[in-house]
């Protein structure tokens, strides 16, 4: 069983950068592939970003380029670094974990059944 708790939600203006952070805790925390998606009102929630327990990243098309995920071991965290936001970027972004030794970007919601709580991220322009 993990644990998430995402943080770091905010609002800021469009092109600037935010950090989202996921506290992860739990049994063998180390061996779970990690992953961000976000959602919209009435829309899906759909896959940003992924890591893997060797630090191998994946992202989504639209990201790639601007948003930097990683993962701090030693403090369980996991990170989401975002610059150059887009209104298009608003969103509540949720954290989640799979155990397994690689991460998948065509990953879908219900692929995935360990979430946090999320954050809400708010791009203005």
């Amino acid at each position: 069983q993990v644990h998430l708790a995402e943080s770091g939600g905010d609002s800021v203006q469009a092109g600037g950068s935010l950090r989202l952070s996921c506290a992860v805790s739990g049994e063998f925390a180390r061996f779970w592939a990690l992953y961000w998606f976000r959602q919209t009102p009435g829309q899906e929630r759909k896959f940003v970003a992924c890591i893997d327990p060797n630090f191998t990243g994946d992202y989504a098309r639209e990201v790639r380029g601007r948003f930097t995920i990683s993962l701090d071991r030693p403090k369980n965290t996991l990170y989401l670094n975002m610059r150059d936001l887009k209104p298009e970027d608003t969103a509540d972004y949720y954290c989640a974990a799979e155990n397994g030794n690689f991460c998948h970007a065509w990953y879908v919601a219900g692929d995935l059944h360990d979430w946090g709580q999320g954050t809400r991220v708010t791009v203005s322009s």
